[in-house]
């Protein structure tokens, strides 16, 4: 997965004082002049002894959640500030600007760190950025647990080092947080990922607790990116990942049904066309997912998924008549006019598309399919180009 932009918040500014009360006890005053001095140890001490005496201290655990706060130690920071509101709000706007003074500077850090990982050379440098990176999130996480923006880009850490199994989680809260397109997408990915992964030990190990785990995670899929769809529904990523889950899962005809009510609904919607071809594509039914891909491209010529997969329908479905034809000892080269069409929307892609060596691949095969060796030598050489790059 590529690595992600980061929300950015400017550092907010803030200065922790304490209001004086007339009458105080010996245990508050030793922490203010401790807090003075900054020897936060023995306002510690004497601030734990003030809250022990005098259970319902609402100055003495706003003290304690300040000094926590000097310290870097946020979880207890935020149960010390949560038990002076609970005994009076008399600190209620300073804690509530401490808060969002250490959230800010840690939310900061965190977005710094993640750019020095992304810009560091030796993946030693790039880990320790992205741990950094990770612990301000989560520590500003513990400090403001309601900021959707927090959660997403602590995802987008965790998928930039591809630890999938942490950013899962992350995604999901985020989604309670907020109906994020982020949230949608990525979770998607990640679950039609894992589902992937199982699959494909599944075949190898043939345990079908393998195949039953990969069902699971391509069905958790498909009800992410359903509740997507329905918030982001011309989104081609949340599509195009719900679209290869149904096939996944061999809910193929389910799938179907779905983007044909998209289509009837909205017929010049070019996503839904696209996705209907793909689940055509992915059933063999090449007529159809011409008819959808063709349908695309009409309403948006720089469709380039679009175009790509036309191409890959008519390669596959000449593919498949030669196949069948050499297997009946049949001679007839009516599968050559299908390569033919592929070569307009191939042509188009690698115009648009030149970096992508798996377009000139496949536009190669098709030349040399068609015997045009020189443009056929042009595009493997253009391929093999883009691979050493």
């Amino acid at each position: 997965m590529h690595r992600k932009n980061l929300i950015i918040t400017a550092i907010i500014l803030l200065a922790l004082t304490f209001t004086a009360f007339e009458c105080t006890s010996t245990e508050l005053t030793s922490a203010k002049l401790y807090i003075q001095q900054k020897n936060y140890d023995k306002a510690l001490e004497v601030l734990r002894q003030e809250v022990n005496k005098n259970p319902k201290s609402v100055e003495g655990y706003y003290l304690l959640g300040m000094v926590y706060g000097e310290k870097g130690d946020f979880g207890n920071m935020v149960d010390a500030y949560d038990s002076s509101l609970a005994f009076g709000d008399q600190y209620k706007k300073d804690i509530h600007d401490s808060k969002l003074y250490y959230w800010a500077n840690l939310f900061n850090k965190g977005v710094d760190y993640y750019q020095k990982g992304n810009k560091a050379q030796d993946q030693d440098s790039v880990k320790v950025f992205y741990d950094k990176s990770s612990d301000a999130f989560e520590q500003a996480i513990k400090i403001e647990p309601d900021s959707a923006s927090t959660y997403r880009n602590l995802s987008f850490v965790y998928i930039s080092e591809k630890n999938y199994d942490k950013a899962i989680p992350v995604l999901e809260t985020l989604l309670q947080k907020k109906a994020s397109i982020d949230g949608y997408k990525f979770l998607g990915e990640l679950l039609y990922d894992k589902g992937t992964k199982l699959m494909s030990k599944y075949k190898e190990s043939k345990d079908v607790q393998d195949s039953v785990g990969a069902m699971n995670e391509f069905n958790k899929a498909i009800s992410v990116l359903e509740k997507g769809r329905k918030e982001y529904p011309d989104d081609s990523d949340i599509l195009v990942t719900l679209s290869n889950s149904y096939i996944a899962a061999n809910k193929v005809e389910v799938a179907m049904d779905a983007f044909k009510a998209g289509v009837e609904k909205d017929p010049e919607n070019k996503y839904y066309r696209y996705n209907l071809g793909v689940l055509y594509l992915g059933a063999k039914d090449y007529t159809n997912a011409e008819m959808e891909f063709k349908k695309a491209v009409e309403i948006d010529s720089t469709y380039e998924n679009a175009n790509y997969n036309l191409a890959v329908t008519y390669v596959r479905w000449a593919t498949e008549l030669r196949d069948s034809l050499e297997a009946k000892e049949d001679t007839s080269r009516s599968y050559m006019e299908i390569y033919r069409k592929a070569l307009p929307s191939l042509e188009t892609v690698a115009q648009n598309e030149s970096d992508k060596p798996a377009v000139w691949e496949l536009l190669g095969k098709v030349y040399a399919i068609l015997g045009m060796q020189n443009d056929a030598t042009n595009a493997f050489n253009k391929a093999d180009m883009l691979r050493k790059q």
